[in-house]
């Protein structure tokens, strides 16, 4: 499923959503189906193993780690 940011034509509200092929997303402020997609923002060049790294932080402290393989998490650092 792809992430797409979307802005509401009914509330002005900007927000992203995972959607499916057929589905029609809804804002979750309002729930109007008047959306327009927008265009979506990139990661930085060069920033994206410091961003993976960040989340893999995040997720540590957090207890999220049972998702990743034994190599995986042993390459998070501590």
């Amino acid at each position: 499923m792809p992430l797409y940011d979307f802005h509401c034509r009914a509330c002005q509200a900007g927000f992203e959503l995972l959607v499916r092929g057929g589905a029609a997303p809804q804002c979750p402020a309002c729930g109007s189906t008047d959306l327009e997609r927008a265009i979506s923002r990139i990661a930085p060049a060069g920033k994206t193993a410091a961003l993976v790294a960040s989340g893999r932080r995040q997720a540590a402290r957090e207890g999220h780690f049972s998702h990743y393989s034994a190599s995986e998490r042993a390459k998070v650092p501590r």
